[in-house]
């Protein structure tokens, strides 16, 4: 387990750091909700040219069954020719978060993740759209993989 995570986070590192100067995206900031299996608050900040942090706050009830997680992404973005305000993205990150069954005591656990997407910037309007896909692996209580959340994202831009 150790390996496989050093592994994945070296990875990450590998990719920030190797990622060109181009400028793909065309915001500096964006707020809105990101909507999928778990919905939730979604805001992206620009760290240079072409790479971005999101951070997601997702929450979900079902049932007898309540989720609340928190995750952060590294992003890079690069451009799609032909198509302006259109890129695609990659990254990974970390997830922490907490689900409670009535009647049991609740867990918390940590995850790491990866992210694959589209995004979109309407040109001449503060508006936003990604569609993206990041699977799980999760390191606690219990080591397992989920295989992804897909999620629409629709935000504003500032």
């Amino acid at each position: 387990m150790k390996k496989l995570l050093f592994t994945l986070i070296t990875g990450v590192a590998l990719l920030a750091i190797s990622s060109s100067d181009v400028k793909a995206q065309d915001y500096k900031n964006a707020i809105g909700g990101r909507f999928g299996s778990a919905n939730g608050i979604s805001f992206k900040t620009g760290l240079n040219d072409n790479a971005m942090l999101e951070l997601i706050g997702n929450f979900r009830s079902k049932n007898s069954v309540n989720h609340i997680q928190i995750t952060g992404l590294y992003e890079v973005y690069n451009p799609i020719k032909g198509a302006e305000g259109l890129n695609w993205f990659y990254g990974g990150g970390a997830t922490v978060g907490s689900v409670k069954v009535k009647g049991y005591d609740g867990d918390i656990y940590l995850g790491l993740n990866g992210v694959l997407g589209l995004d979109y910037k309407f040109k001449g309007a503060p508006i936003n759209l990604s569609l993206d896909w990041i699977p799980t692996l999760l390191l606690t209580p219990d080591t397992d993989f989920y295989s992804g959340d897909i999620g629409l994202g629709v935000r504003f831009t500032f």
